[in-house]
């Protein structure tokens, strides 16, 4: 009986990589895809008519409501969390942990750049905006960075406090799609450089979370 039960356990196991495997592969080849029409200069037919088609919902409360949600992704803010996560950390002895999320923000923030310098894509100019942003466009740094710091903080909570574990994901899952969507609704990015941000720091952050520390 116990080995039947350690062999079926295993084979849950095996599955669960499985399933991880083929989905960053499936989000590695998003990426990809998404880049070489970037670097092709070719231009994405839903971009602009996305950006134009939720313009027209905007209005002074939800403008109020976006920069609020947008800010939560601004680098002050992020810094802020950050330092605030890895003194917590570093007072429950959690050094692992600290090192983990220090490479993955950093790691991040570089990767994040050297493509915006490397695409070099300008960013939608639809619109009179009411922030103003002189970076590149592609990828959307405040999607990655939203991805890997949120997207950590929630698997060390759900680590943590196991019991509420789903609603710490759902909570995160909730503020990066806001946090990418309130760049829409801003007119700074389009579309297709919140996906590729998303994707970007999720196959990032998954790698951090991989590597072993000894």
């Amino acid at each position: 009986m116990p080995d039947l039960r350690s062999n079926r356990q295993n084979l849950i196991n095996s599955l669960r990589q499985g399933v991880w495997l083929i989905g960053y592969l499936l989000i590695l080849s998003i990426v990809a895809w998404l880049c070489t029409e970037v670097w092709e200069k070719e231009v994405f037919s839903l971009d602009r008519s996305l950006l134009l088609w939720i313009h027209q919902f905007a209005n002074s409360q939800l403008d109020g409501v976006m920069l609020f949600v947008t800010a939560l992704g601004d680098p002050g803010m992020v810094i802020t969390v950050f330092i605030s996560i890895i003194v917590w950390l570093a007072m429950k002895r959690r050094y692992t942990d600290a090192i983990r999320f220090t490479s993955a923000c950093t790691g991040g923030l570089l990767i994040n750049q050297v493509m915006k310098l490397f695409f070099a894509k300008p960013r939608p100019e639809l619109w009179t905006r009411l922030i103003n942003e002189h970076s590149f466009s592609f990828p959307s740094g405040h999607a990655v960075g939203s991805m890997v710091v949120y997207g950590f903080i929630a698997y060390i909570l759900a680590r943590e406090l196991p019991i509420y574990q789903k609603y710490i994901y759902a909570v995160a899952s909730i503020l990066i799609i806001a946090i990418g969507f309130s760049r829409l609704y801003l007119g700074v990015h389009y579309p297709t450089d919140i996906i590729a941000g998303y994707g970007v720091g999720i196959l990032w952050l998954i790698t951090c979370l991989k590597v072993k520390f000894s």
